[in-house]
């Protein structure tokens, strides 16, 4: 990760939901791994493969941790995790694509609606796991499809 990316913020310090953050928008605050957090959706997007069709990618597996699941794929050799860690930010999992979705079905980020999106979290050998924003689907697909990426940051809060 970039080292000159923000990789923590003081809560008293965030803004409001919708508002401008460390290079993007201000999602949601959760919870990951025992730390409170706070989800920033890039406005980078791009697209690829999510990596290699009947290969599974060990510690890729994650439903929660978009972070570890994007680093285990770039060690793998898959482009669009390199690419999202180049950003400073990693792609993110089903938890944290579902709060980029509440947070675009309050009207507080955009996200495009004419595809998919991947997501970090691996199903399987074959599939991966991905969202359809327009009414918020979340679903797999095999992992050697072009789907979009919208990559993420995720803070600590002190």
């Amino acid at each position: 990760m970039n080292q000159s990316v923000l990789q923590s913020i003081a809560a008293a310090d965030l803004p409001e939901r919708g508002q401008p953050l460390a290079g993007g928008i201000f999602v949601t605050r959760y919870w990951l791994n025992g730390q409170e957090r706070a989800l920033v959706l890039l406005n980078d997007e791009f697209e690829g493969a999510w990596g290699e069709y009947g290969v599974k990618v060990e510690g890729a597996g994650s439903y929660s941790d978009g972070e570890a699941n994007t680093r285990a794929m770039a060690e793998a050799g898959s482009q669009i995790a390199i690419q999202a860690l180049e950003l400073g930010a990693f792609i993110p999992s089903c938890l944290e694509g579902q709060l980029v979705m509440a947070a675009k079905a309050d009207g507080l980020v955009t996200v495009r609606e004419d595809g998919w999106h991947w997501l970090s979290s691996q199903r399987s050998a074959i599939n991966a796991y991905g969202m359809g924003f327009e009414v918020g689907w979340l679903d797999f697909d095999h992992k050697d499809n072009e789907c979009l990426v919208r990559p993420v940051r995720s803070l600590i809060l002190q």
